[in-house]
């Protein structure tokens, strides 16, 4: 893997990983380092492990090619990881290199039958590592298909689908590289590159531009984005320099009436569209004007993309 440099958000800003979609720095390298390291404990015991199975019917010198195959139609991700866990585990088990040839990058259409990746190398370590190796890419593989149905869904309309940190516990920066791959887009990381102002937050400072202020006093060199239930608390949020808004579960022509309220005094500010959104409304709620549709069954309910690895004939 290659050094890359660091954004102020912890996203590498550069990369040469195979598999990374074009343009794309990829997810974080040490969060995926962490990621296949846990996984390889789960699967393997604690390092360095062992697959009593492999390891006892597999002679470490004996080598093979396996390909890497779409078992279903949808949008390819994660294919990044395929390399960092052929490699922990070589060298967890001391067994020689694999290589990997990635035939389509992350974020492309793929069928049933289409070959995405060839690994080479020790049969022992492809088969020791196949399971985590799918596991990830299959996740990541099922967020990027997801994703693309919003896309395509709002194609033409100005908006983006967007995510949010309702993501698995370990998976974040791989599950929003793949909604990238899928064709959105990502607004925060987490909690400390962007401030959301929620109802709790406006609670507990006494009132929206309160808490708005506070926020700039303590953290001057974040942007803000406030939560908003009502045309009032958008109205309040620009005023007080809010530079996001995220619109709460508005019904169609309210959400149509706060964006154009908004736009008549703060034409620059993005507006978020979020709550009880789906894929039949998509168009509807863009054509309100939003910038984003925020939709956190991207990262919490997307099902995987069926992935296998087959073993040719040794």
């Amino acid at each position: 893997m290659t050094d890359t440099t660091t954004g102020p958000t912890g996203v590498p800003t550069t990369s040469a990983r195979p598999g990374v979609l074009p343009g794309d720095p990829g997810p974080d390298e040490a969060a995926v380092e962490r990621l296949v390291a846990t996984a390889l404990d789960e699967d393997l015991g604690a390092a360095p492990g062992r697959d009593v199975t492999s390891q006892a019917t597999i002679a470490p010198t004996t080598t093979g090619t396996a390909d890497l195959v779409a078992r279903a139609d949808g949008v390819v991700a994660g294919l990044v990881v395929v390399p960092v866990v052929l490699r922990q585990v070589a060298q967890r088990l001391g067994l020689s290199p694999a290589t990997v040839v990635v035939r389509v990058p992350d974020g492309t259409r793929v069928t049933r039958g289409d070959v995405l990746a060839e690994l080479a190398g020790p049969v022992q370590l492809l088969l020791v590592a196949e399971r985590t190796l799918l596991n990830i890419a299959s996740r990541a593989s099922g967020v990027a298909t997801h994703t693309r149905r919003w896309a395509d869904a709002l194609a033409g309309t100005g908006a983006l689908v967007l995510d949010t940190r309702k993501t698995t516990p370990g998976l974040r920066a791989l599950e929003k590289y793949a909604v990238r791959c899928g064709g959105g887009t990502n607004k925060r990381m987490g909690l400390y590159d962007v401030a959301m102002v929620k109802d709790n937050h406006v609670a507990a400072a006494g009132s929206v531009t309160a808490a708005i202020e506070a926020v700039r006093t303590r953290f001057p060199d974040v942007a803000i984005q406030v939560e908003a239930d009502t045309r009032a608390q958008a109205l309040e949020a620009v005023a007080a320099g809010a530079d996001f808004l995220l619109l709460d579960n508005m019904p169609t022509p309210v959400l149509a009436d706060v964006v154009a309220a908004v736009r008549a005094v703060a034409p620059t500010t993005q507006l978020e569209a979020t709550g009880n959104l789906t894929l039949g409304r998509a168009a509807e709620v863009a054509s309100t004007g939003v910038d984003y549709l925020s939709v956190g069954g991207l990262t919490h309910s997307s099902p995987i993309l069926d992935l296998a690895l087959d073993l040719r004939a040794v």
